[in-house]
């Protein structure tokens, strides 16, 4: 039974004593928390409804703006939305320097009373209710990489990698020890707010890392430990006297940063639905058509920002194509297991950039869709007759046009969330292409 939040804060308070503030923490259409301090006094003021924020903060730019195009913001009066606290997301922020707790909060939207739709959270629970209705469990696992680098004092400036960082470090025990103490504080610090963390590994670019979390059936729950724990590591980080991104590629000659997705489905009697007991299922080969075929359509969601792209160009040591194959790490969909309980695919696309619920939510609606209609599989690229697929875009544009003319996005999230999330990314794009960069200015100026 789910406590009210009186209860859960109740239950907080008598374990942890009452904090100094409760941070209230809202995902915006980019994964960035946005919110409001509550003082640890007052969480009756939460309790009651009455704490609010504009409808609009669920979908600014990146830069925090609101974009006109969406016909939210000051454009129709930017109304409130009441604020309500996510069940069971209260939680101790560890790296604070004084007592603060955290709590995830939604909005109601101020015509229907119920949970927003423009929440990508929302739009989640959406397509896991489609699942449910199905009689089907999605059962998710993720694994986040990120660059841990020297504190900047320009925020123009470049990333350092930290001291003694060797310029290839992929799973060397020696980078894990001479971080120990990071590393250690990021753990305990998941521990303290329920993050399943799993294995955790020096990964290939220098100060580069990854964290595995364990697998669940929660999908709501395992999404939320990727927005979570990006939050985590960068306050241990800036504790630790460092910085942390997880940026698509920080660094042009090394790997980014990938989120990548492992998705089962389970049926009502606890049955996974990929395990035929020996060959490849025709539901997991259905699903992994699924996935391939929608991927072109969604890649605004896998790739949100400029910076993404460059994932997608020669020689960026991420998969670029709609392809897949059985334990092979160039696929864009890896089938690490095809039997048993552990049957499923690995979905390796997205960057460490996306917001954790919209790229889940994409992902189960290309498996739904191929579940749906069983797209024609492609060769696996294991198979020495396997042709090459053609590359996803590594045009930012181009990728948020098809997005925006996709009959299968407008059925995954919806014709309202499809158009505002596609003027948001068009602002950004407006933005970002039209400012001149510094190597424009450091090639041509003096010699033009």
């Amino acid at each position: 039974m789910t406590m009210t939040f009186r209860e859960e804060y109740a239950a907080y308070v008598a374990e942890h004593g009452r904090p100094d503030r409760v941070e209230l923490m809202l995902c915006d259409l980019n994964s960035v928390l946005r919110g409001k301090w509550l003082p640890g006094d007052d969480e009756a003021k939460l309790a009651d409804g009455a704490v609010r924020l504009p409808i609009s903060t669920y979908a600014p730019n990146i830069l925090g703006e609101e974009v006109e195009a969406t016909g939210l913001g000051i454009t129709v009066g930017d109304p409130d939305g009441r604020i309500v606290p996510i069940p069971g997301t209260m939680k101790p922020v560890p790296w604070a320097n004084s007592h603060v707790a955290q709590v995830q909060i939604e909005m109601l939207d101020p015509d229907t009373h119920a949970l927003s739709q423009l929440s990508p959270r929302q739009q989640l629970a959406n397509m896991v209710d489609r699942f449910h209705a199905r009689g089907l469990n999605p059962v998710l696992a993720t694994e986040l990489e990120f660059y841990l680098f020297q504190p900047r004092t320009d925020m123009d400036a470049a990333p350092v990698p930290p001291e003694r960082s060797p310029t290839a470090q992929n799973y060397d025990l020696e980078v894990l020890e001479r971080t120990q103490a990071f590393l250690d504080d990021v753990l305990s610090a998941s521990k303290a707010q329920g993050l399943a963390t799993d294995t955790l590994i020096a990964e290939f670019g220098p100060g580069q890392f990854e964290i595995n979390f364990h697998h669940t059936d929660d999908v709501l729950a395992a999404a939320d430990t990727g927005v979570w724990f990006r939050r985590l590591v960068r306050g241990v980080a800036r504790v630790h006297g460092m910085e942390a991104t997880f940026m698509a590629k920080p660094y042009a000659g090394f790997p980014g940063n990938g989120m990548h997705v492992h998705a089962s489905v389970v049926d009502d009697a606890g049955k996974n639905i990929f395990d035929a007991g020996g060959e490849v299922s025709d539901t997991l080969k259905a699903a992994v058509g699924g996935v391939l075929d929608t991927m072109r359509d969604a890649q605004a969601v896998f790739a949100p920002h400029m910076n993404s792209y460059r994932r997608f160009q020669p020689n960026s040591f991420a998969p670029s194509a709609p392809d897949w194959g059985f334990d092979n790490r160039a696929a864009a969909v890896r089938l690490p297991e095809i039997k048993g309980p552990g049957a499923r695919l690995e979905h390796r696309i997205s960057g460490a950039d996306v917001n954790p619920y919209l790229a889940i939510t994409a992902i189960l609606g290309g498996m739904l869709h191929g579940l749906d209609n069983a797209p024609t599989l492609p060769t696996p690229l294991d198979d020495p007759a396997a042709s090459p697929a053609a590359p996803l875009t590594d045009n930012w544009s181009a990728a948020v046009e098809r997005f925006a003319a996709s009959d299968f996005i407008r059925d995954t999230f919806g014709d309202r969330y499809q158009r505002i999330y596609a003027d948001v990314r068009r602002d950004e794009i407006s933005q970002l292409t039209t400012e001149i960069s510094q190597v424009e200015y450091r090639t041509y100026l003096g010699r033009l």
